[in-house]
């Protein structure tokens, strides 16, 4: 996520002249958010780890995909503290290498949880409305290699934020200098091209395959006379519900940012939208940091009815049931398949 913690971009000639340390506002709330998204998304998305490697012993597709979304999560999560240091202090003091690192691996993150739904979703797709094609086309070795194959294309593009940030020097409303890593673009098509290609690979693009999967997913299930409600399904379709409310508002400041780089510097439309990508920039990376620990929560009410009776290993109960819900799928659709054939005939 390219602009967490910093200002937003202009797209002329100056670098950027705003940062959220610059705020007093803006710092404190920053930092008391990332505060407590570090203190539940670290111990949330490590137990989803523990709870996938040392319980389970049958994992699923879907429980493996579930693997990998918590470790990046709980991967950023550890990365809220660098953060919480440069908003408590008002400045950078972990030198540029960090400075794009840090952002590079945000973004990164982004970039690698919306994928891994969207593996989820096609996978669910598959086993609706193609069974018999399930076991060829998804099977655990296929699926390893489709995740390793998505994690060096998430470390490519993004590429951008590595590019386009660096440590510099600012004086704030108190004449004094601080460092703050802010984005360096230095001309208009170059926000165009980082904040466009963000959002068109990050997030539409993605979304629209997950809607059209489970657009198949509705009409097939509609097609046929047994309908029960699939635990995993519902638990999926709840992860990307929640994905996508909290990184929307993200992406509309991106797409806004973008839009003002097509108007003239003195134009009052730019001025506009500079001025609500400004005052928004902060609030909306916020919501997008919340949602990598929200994961946890959201296991944790699935699995409520697993708690009294299990204990801490009621998370290994609810990825157990998915497992259960997976391997019945091919069975009961084959068993659906044919109640429709006969009844059409």
């Amino acid at each position: 996520m390219s602009n967490n913690q910093t200002g937003p971009a202009v797209g002329d000639s100056n670098l950027e002249d705003d940062s959220v340390v610059s705020n007093d506002f803006s710092t404190s709330f920053g930092a008391i958010i990332l505060g407590l998204v570090c203190l539940l998304g670290v111990p949330g998305n490590f137990f989803i780890v523990w709870s996938i490697l040392a319980r389970i012993r049958q994992r699923s597709v879907t429980t493996i995909l579930i693997l990998n979304l918590a470790c990046a999560d709980g991967f950023l999560m550890i990365l809220t503290i660098f953060f919480i240091v440069y908003l408590a202090k008002q400045t950078w003091v972990f030198g540029n290498a960090l400075c794009k690192g840090l952002f590079y691996l945000c973004n990164s993150n982004m970039y690698a949880s919306i994928f891994l739904i969207t593996l989820m979703s096609v996978h669910r797709m598959v086993a609706v409305v193609f069974p018999m094609k399930l076991p060829s086309v998804a099977s655990k070795k296929i699926v390893r290699r489709v995740i390793v194959t998505m994690w060096v294309m998430v470390l490519l593009i993004a590429l951008p934020s590595l590019v386009f940030r660096d440590v510099r020097e600012d004086n704030n409303e108190r004449n004094t200098t601080r460092r703050v890593c802010a984005p360096n673009h230095t001309l208009p098509r170059h926000v165009r091209f980082q904040y466009a290609f963000e959002t068109v690979t990050g997030f539409i693009l993605p979304y629209a395959i997950i809607i059209t999967c489970y657009v198949l997913i509705l009409r097939r299930l509609r097609q046929t006379k047994f309908q029960r409600k699939i635990r995993s399904e519902k638990l999926i379709l709840a992860i990307v519900v929640m994905f996508g409310a909290f990184w929307l508002p993200y992406h509309v400041i991106n797409m806004l940012q973008v839009a003002a780089q097509w108007y003239p510097e003195d134009s009052p439309t730019r001025e506009i939208l500079d001025h609500i990508t400004q005052s928004s920039r902060a609030v909306t990376s916020a919501l997008a940091f919340i949602s990598s620990c929200a994961n946890p929560v959201l296991y944790t009410f699935a699995g409520k009815s697993y708690i009294k009776k299990n204990g801490f290993t009621f998370m290994a109960k609810l990825f157990e049931g998915v497992t259960s819900d997976q391997s019945g799928k091919k069975n009961e659709v084959e068993t659906q398949n044919c109640v429709y054939t006969l009844d059409s005939k």
